[in-house]
């Protein structure tokens, strides 16, 4: 991820300002619906936990974390505050956690699909204007951003969403021992993120879903 802090020292203007949008997008929109779609997956699976908590909303400032709002614009590297959810009230403890962690990655993916087909129509039709390809430009942008987001979180790294869904198909013996050391393991992620170690395998990842998210897009529009 690049620093804001890099960008400035660059003194390229045009690429802070991208960078400021593209994290404006993901503290203001993805993190959001990202996070009410868990709650609402918790909700529909019978834990009403998120609503009772009033998570079960687009408005931005029901899910900001300070510190990781504050990371995510500086280094592009942050969090939302997790929705609270009560695992005891699913019927089926296991399937419960893994649908209701799958529901936000989902979420980006349609956010990501919807993006990516909004630009190419506007690129097909308005290509000759400048303002339309800025348009383009800022919904290619949220399409890339929702799929690095994606791609992300379905990693089965705790405490990440991909780790409540891999969780589901562990045998009981190595469910606990999984998640027992969750907080250490998030601390090497990051240094793990910091240090782009994990960037060869993210880049490789989002270069397969973005081909899937553009394909139809590009099918219909010839991009």
């Amino acid at each position: 991820m690049d620093s804001l802090f890099t960008a400035i020292r660059s003194g390229d203007i045009t690429i802070v300002i991208m960078l400021v949008i593209s994290r404006a997008i993901v503290v203001f929109l993805c993190s959001p619906i990202h996070e009410l779609c868990h709650g609402l997956a918790a909700y529909k699976l019978g834990d009403d936990t998120a609503k009772k908590s009033g998570r079960l909303t687009l408005n931005p400032f029901a899910h900001l974390d300070p510190i990781g709002t504050i990371m995510i614009f500086l280094f592009g590297i942050g969090y939302a505050k997790p929705v609270p959810i009560n695992p005891l009230k699913f019927k089926d403890y296991r399937k419960g956690v893994a649908l209701t962690a799958l529901a936000g990655p989902l979420s980006n993916l349609a956010m990501a699909f919807v993006a990516a087909f909004i630009s190419s129509a506007i690129d097909y039709f308005f290509k000759n204007s400048v303002a339309a390809q800025i348009i383009v430009l800022l919904f290619s942008l949220t399409a890339v951003i929702n799929i690095s987001l994606a791609v992300f979180n379905l990693l089965p790294i705790p405490p990440l969403d991909g780790s409540r869904i891999f969780a589901m198909i562990l045998p009981d013996r190595l469910y606990e021992k999984y998640f027992r050391y969750e907080r250490v393991i998030m601390i090497i992620l990051m240094v793990l993120l910091f240090t782009g170690v994990l960037n060869p395998l993210l880049t490789f990842l989002n270069n397969i879903f973005s081909t899937f998210i553009f394909f139809i897009p590009n099918l219909i529009f010839g991009n």
